[in-house]
């Protein structure tokens, strides 16, 4: 007997939990003690492959500390080109990271797009008013 149009033949649907994957996992999870002490023993008896994937699973990423740093090329101009070659060369002489460097050129890239915004603003209204006190 065909089904109704809209209304399905398993209205009750799949229970949550018993797809393919959850299948695989539930089988691989009886045996996830003696896969990762296999790991360990591989890597204590120098597998690379096994020390890597072990680490990346258990131990996060290092992530570097920024410091304060002063930049005196960066405060001296009112110039947002100079002050971008200011952090390139803190950045070529090891005074900033390369991270450090990326970010700080981010910003001011952010910098030299509200300072255009400002200048455009400003036009604007200037405009507004000239055309407001030209007409009759």
């Amino acid at each position: 007997m065909p089904w109704k149009k809209g209304q399905s033949g398993n209205p009750a649907g799949r229970p949550p939990g018993w797809g393919k994957v959850e299948h695989l996992r539930a089988r691989l999870a009886e045996h996830i003690p003696e896969v990762v002490a296999k790991l360990v023993e591989q890597a204590q008896a120098g597998d690379t492959g096994a020390a890597r994937l072990l680490l990346e699973r258990v131990v996060p990423p290092l992530r570097g500390v920024d410091l304060p740093v002063t930049l005196p090329g960066l405060l001296a101009t009112d110039s947002l080109a100079q002050a971008g070659r200011a952090v390139v060369q803190a950045a070529g002489a090891g005074v900033l990271s390369p991270e450090q460097a990326g970010r700080l050129l981010d910003g001011l890239g952010a910098q030299a797009r509200l300072v255009e915004m400002d200048e455009l603003v400003r036009r604007v209204e200037a405009l507004e008013e000239r055309t407001a006190t030209e007409k009759p």
